[in-house]
């Protein structure tokens, strides 16, 4: 991880083109600048499967480290850089407290990336199909996008392979 502030560089916010911040952060990262775009991961159905995805927090946005050396001019014309924000013609500034809140919390969702989106034993409903109406207790994923289900069905217990974009997490 970079130094957070070095030589009293400060953090500064930066609009970026819609949809491009990922490649304004690239072409920032090519012309040695320090940015950070914080992200998150979340879970998205898309076309009946759900995928886990990473999305910025702030789309649209990223912020910068720039000290009074810094060559500033390069940066507006950065392919997909919209403008630098500023608040009464002045570049907002963006304390290393709030920078270093937004990477703790970034992290944190990073690693939860890792762990497993259902527990063996949790209770799921199943939300279409010819089973639709039943509810069934997690036993373990079949790939990534099966899973094997435990169903009172039929007066005794059914082991059932269901398409994860079917389930549904138990409401309490």
């Amino acid at each position: 991880m970079q130094a957070i502030n070095p030589h009293g560089a400060r953090w500064y916010l930066l609009q970026c083109k819609p949809r491009q911040d990922e490649r304004a952060e690239l072409n920032l990262l090519q012309q040695a600048y320090v940015t950070f775009r914080p992200q998150r991961v979340s879970e998205r159905v898309i076309r009946g499967k759900r995928h886990r995805m990473l999305e910025s927090l702030f789309p649209g946005y990223l912020f910068i480290q720039l000290g009074v050396d810094d060559h500033w001019a390069p940066i507006r014309s950065t392919r997909g850089v919209s403008r630098i924000v500023e608040f009464n013609h002045v570049p907002a500034v963006v304390t290393d407290e709030v920078i270093e809140h937004l990477r703790v919390r970034s992290y944190q969702s990073l690693e939860a990336q890792g762990t497993p989106a259902l527990e063996p034993g949790e209770t799921l409903q199943i939300i279409y199909g010819p089973l639709s109406p039943l509810e069934g207790v997690f036993q373990s994923m079949l790939g990534a996008e099966r899973v094997m289900l435990l169903l009172q069905f039929l007066n005794r217990q059914q082991h059932v392979c269901v398409p994860l974009s079917a389930l549904e997490r138990q409401r309490s």
